[in-house]
């Protein structure tokens, strides 16, 4: 209904939608994902550098309230609760109203699959509507009216920096970024043990609920976790994750067995936090997930593992080393909504814990 609403409105109304214009009201939208999140940074601060007096507005869900603020190319954050039904459907409206009210003249949306922000997109009246072109979804080229192409086979970053091409940036920046000047030292140290000086090594055996098969397998961890306490005395490990993966993390402690230089953080501390950890870190290891593309921002050393999704969409790592095992069915995230391996992710269970604990020490030093 809305894309045939939006191709009669655009009949009749002849609207100008020439890209070629100084834009004073930008919104960009993702709601899913804090690592594309933050592959989206070079897209804003190319805007930026673009458009200087523009206003640049992000929608979200709440939950990434915390990292978008610190995204300083962003002016104005609106997000949607998606806590429950009814909670997405008030939220919306109050969107959709604080959208008319900011008359984008551009708005540019970064999911790829949501019929939902497709159709926020199209009621928010921006006079430009930019997506992703995706052949089964045939009512984009109605309710959009620029589409790029989506691929698997180039970063995620350079994907979003079309966007930037089609509104004319002739200066496009590639580095990623997300701004945390406060020493948080002192907060840490009241939630778990941790000294300034103390030199660590991050550990993220977490993989959000968007896809688990993302994990490295738990006792790999376990063994690679106990190489580096035997091995360099000089070194804390930290344990990361949100509350919800707490559990998780815990049962990894649990199995390590007690230790004064393994500390676990997660579910302790707030995000703000989480950067300042993973920022100051001699070394992160780490599944393809949300923590991996800060540790890629702050340029934090990175020991990463692929499996579900390829690094050659999501890696481009500067600072570390990069594991793929590259099965026949991988990479699914973008192809498959249910894994073929269904949870048996051989993808990950490839690569060993041999390799991964050389990783370590060639980076250790």
């Amino acid at each position: 209904m809305i894309n045939v609403l939006a191709r009669f409105l655009g009949f009749i109304l002849r609207i100008d939608h020439s890209l070629d214009k100084p834009f004073k009201t930008i919104v960009v939208a993702k709601y899913v994902g804090l690592g594309s999140i933050i592959q989206a940074t070079p897209l804003l601060q190319t805007l930026r550098k673009k458009f200087p007096a523009a206003k640049i507005v992000f929608v979200s869900v709440e939950g990434n309230s915390a990292l978008l603020k610190h995204i300083p190319e962003i002016d104005e954050v609106i997000t949607i609760s998606d806590k429950s039904f009814f909670k997405v459907i008030g939220t919306t409206f109050k969107l959709v109203s604080a959208l008319w009210k900011l008359k984008p003249e551009l708005f540019i949306d970064l999911e790829f699959y949501s019929n939902y922000s497709s159709i926020v997109t199209t009621l928010s009246k921006s006079t430009n509507r930019l997506g992703f072109y995706k052949q089964d979804k045939t009512y984009r080229k109605g309710v959009y009216n620029y589409l790029v192409p989506f691929s698997i086979d180039v970063p995620i970053s350079e994907t979003y920096l079309q966007f930037a091409k089609m509104v004319k940036c002739e200066e496009l920046i590639r580095d990623l970024k997300i701004e945390l000047k406060e020493d948080l030292s002192d907060s840490i140290s009241k939630k778990i043990i941790f000294e300034k000086n103390q030199k660590y090594i991050a550990v993220n055996p977490n993989a959000s609920d968007l896809r688990l098969e993302r994990r490295w397998p738990k006792e790999y961890y376990i063994t690679t976790i106990k190489h580096i306490l035997a091995k360099y005395p000089s070194h804390n490990i930290v344990l990361i994750g949100n509350k919800i993966e707490a559990d998780y993390v815990n049962e990894i402690e649990t199995q390590i067995g007690q230790n004064q230089r393994l500390i676990n953080s997660a579910g302790k501390l707030s995000l703000s936090e989480l950067i300042y950890l993973i920022s100051h870190a001699d070394l992160m290891l780490t599944n393809d997930t949300g923590p991996m593309h800060i540790a890629f921002a702050v340029g934090t050393k990175t020991i990463s593992l692929f499996g579900p999704c390829s690094p050659l969409q999501y890696g481009g790592l500067k600072n570390g080393i990069t594991f793929y095992k590259k099965t026949h069915c991988s990479p699914c995230v973008h192809t498959h909504l249910i894994p073929p391996c269904k949870g048996d992710n051989q993808c990950m269970k490839q690569i060993s814990e041999k390799e991964v604990c050389n990783a370590v020490d060639s980076l250790i030093f």
